[in-house]
């Protein structure tokens, strides 16, 4: 019997991480805002029912969440980053292969018993069980013989309280019944485009994209659209990916909790911008050969402006006194006198793995100092990941800026700093 391809996706991720963390918050509606408390990104399954539209503006919703008494969070990025590699950790040893796919989801492969028909759901409720015993995490479980099939089984498991958080579609004698109650737009790997086209032609659901010409269907969408044809007919046509492709680049960028002015300040964020993707960058063992700055003021006002200014390095690096040297020259020229910048970021490019440094002819380059260097950036890393990001911070980012971003309703980080451990006192 082929071997199954599981899904494994944490319900209401960033929610569930709060209530996990908090356990006065289980059973209780929970939201999750995004930078600078914008918007609703996350809402627990409580929330959900009493009706919170995800993606609202946290301002309209005020009223409405002090009546139902919501619990508003802001977003905990150490909390979520680090229960996710605790949550991709716990399950490689339940799986033949995982391939993590974003921050709440992994693929696996599985191979099924020989005895019986084969069914994994008993698998699938232990996994779930373990999982929320160690972590506090409710996930949801879909299985079947391709990943486009997995990703819809998934979504039965979760949306179907009857099926207990699993759903093994690989077990179905005919999938068809399951894939005729799916919109075309809900297929995982079609887009609005294709969507579209499909609706054109009267292939409204996953049922009949799997049924319809596949020769029309190349036409439109090539070997891509046939590739999802046969993985709807329980083909497997997409490998699961054993670690993540290099990044060909790396971006850092936030909005301002309140209106940038002053060149002083563009020149901090940016600073406080390139301090962090410096820190992705050797997490990532690679170095930057270019890096880009740019600056924007708030497109929904009156008189908008944007920019942005790039510069090569002579020597790709990850050092953050390099990186910060050459983006601190480029913010002169975005900077307009009067202009309220509402947000800026930088880019990273022309990434190289660490391991292939490129040297340069006209770039003297000493292997002691550039040993001290990277040891002086290790060093740095290792503090900020234990005691907490910040710990050690560059003078160019500047101390408590008025234009950080806002997050008044954020909980401990309680996983990755030690002075956010909770204290229980026992009696």
């Amino acid at each position: 019997m082929a071997d199954a391809l599981v899904l494994i996706d944490a319900n209401n991720f960033y929610a569930s991480c709060e209530q996990a963390l908090d356990p006065a918050l289980l059973g209780r509606p929970v939201v999750v805002l995004s930078n600078n408390d914008g918007c609703v990104v996350s809402r627990s399954a409580e929330a959900r029912k009493l009706g919170i539209p995800m993606g609202a503006p946290a301002f309209q919703l005020r009223d409405q969440l002090e009546r139902q008494a919501v619990v508003v969070r802001s977003s905990n990025y150490a909390l979520y980053g680090d229960m996710s590699q605790r949550l991709m950790s716990s399950l490689e040893p339940w799986l033949a292969e995982l391939e993590v796919y974003s921050i709440d989801e992994a693929f696996g492969r599985l191979p099924r018993p020989r005895q019986g028909d084969g069914d994994l759901s008993d698998w699938g409720s232990k996994l779930r069980a373990h999982i929320h015993q160690t972590l506090g995490l409710p996930i949801a479980i879909g299985l079947a013989p391709s990943k486009v099939l997995a990703k819809l089984a998934n979504r039965i498991a979760k949306t179907e309280s009857h099926h207990a958080g699993v759903f093994d579609l690989g077990t179905s004698p005919d999938p068809s019944p399951w894939l005729e109650q799916v919109a075309i737009e809900e297929v995982w790997g079609i887009g609005r485009k294709l969507s579209r086209w499909c609706r054109l032609r009267g292939v409204a659901t996953a049922l009949q994209l799997r049924d319809m010409p596949s020769g029309e269907l190349k036409a439109k969408a090539g070997v891509v659209g046939l590739r999802l044809q046969q993985e709807l007919r329980g083909i497997s046509c997409l490998p699961l990916e054993q670690g993540p492709a290099a990044k060909r680049e790396t971006c850092v960028s936030r909005s301002f909790s309140q209106p940038v002015t002053e060149l002083a300040e563009l020149r901090q964020a940016v600073a406080s911008h390139v301090a962090r993707a410096a820190e992705k960058l050797r997490r990532q063992n690679q170095r930057a050969g270019r890096i880009t700055v740019f600056a924007r003021t708030s497109p929904f006002a009156p008189g908008f402006y944007g920019n942005a200014a790039s510069t090569a390095l002579p020597l790709a690096s990850n050092d953050t006194a390099v990186l910060l040297e050459a983006a601190l020259r480029l913010v002169p020229a975005l900077h307009r006198p009067h202009k309220h910048f509402q947000k800026a970021g930088v880019l990273l490019q022309e990434l190289q793995p660490d391991s292939q440094l490129q040297h340069h002819l006209l770039v003297p380059l000493a292997p002691e100092q550039q040993q001290r260097r990277a040891a002086l950036m290790q060093s740095i890393d290792r503090l900020n990941s234990r005691y907490g990001s910040g710990t050690v911070a560059w003078a160019a980012c500047g101390l408590r800026p008025r234009w950080a971003m806002r997050r008044e309703r954020l909980s401990r980080a309680a996983t990755t700093r030690l002075s956010d451990l909770p204290t229980v006192w026992a009696h």
